[in-house]
């Protein structure tokens, strides 16, 4: 039987996730992390994207996160989220949209633009498609 953690994954609605996992693979700052037991204390910004979980026997569960922090302790993993979905629950037509809106916001030249939260909007769309190509290739669809 493989070694196991707890992992809690968190968003600033709600929990989204608690249970054993034998691994939690996210994309840090620096690059892609991949947590499993006995791993070093860590804390350390995530970026917009996909975080999986690998469950006891393998099963995989994918959720999406639209940045915020991971924590490590010596038996548990954290996931704090501004935004957490599971991939279940994300729509790809909304996604599509969203990153369409944010791309013509983006290339208007208007002063009543924001553009930073209008290149915000767009990274967390990108993320969300990513996050859903992902989940398809994985399936064979």
């Amino acid at each position: 039987m493989a070694m196991t953690i707890q992992c809690d994954i968190v968003s600033a609605e709600r929990e989204i996730f608690s249970g054993i996992v034998e691994m939690v693979i996210a994309t840090g700052t620096l690059g892609d992390i991949g947590i499993a037991y006995g791993h070093a204390p860590l804390l350390t910004g995530i970026n917009p994207g996909p975080v999986r979980l690998i469950k006891q026997g393998g099963a995989e569960e994918v959720f999406f996160v639209s940045g915020g922090y991971l924590e490590v302790q010596p038996y548990h993993v954290t996931v704090l989220a501004d935004t957490a979905l599971r991939a279940d629950d994300m729509d790809e037509a909304a996604a599509l949209e969203a990153q369409q809106l944010a791309q013509h916001q983006l290339s208007e030249q208007s002063k009543e633009i924001d553009f930073q939260r209008a290149a915000a909007q767009l990274a967390e769309a990108a993320a969300q498609l990513r996050t859903l190509q992902a989940i398809k290739r994985k399936a064979g669809k």
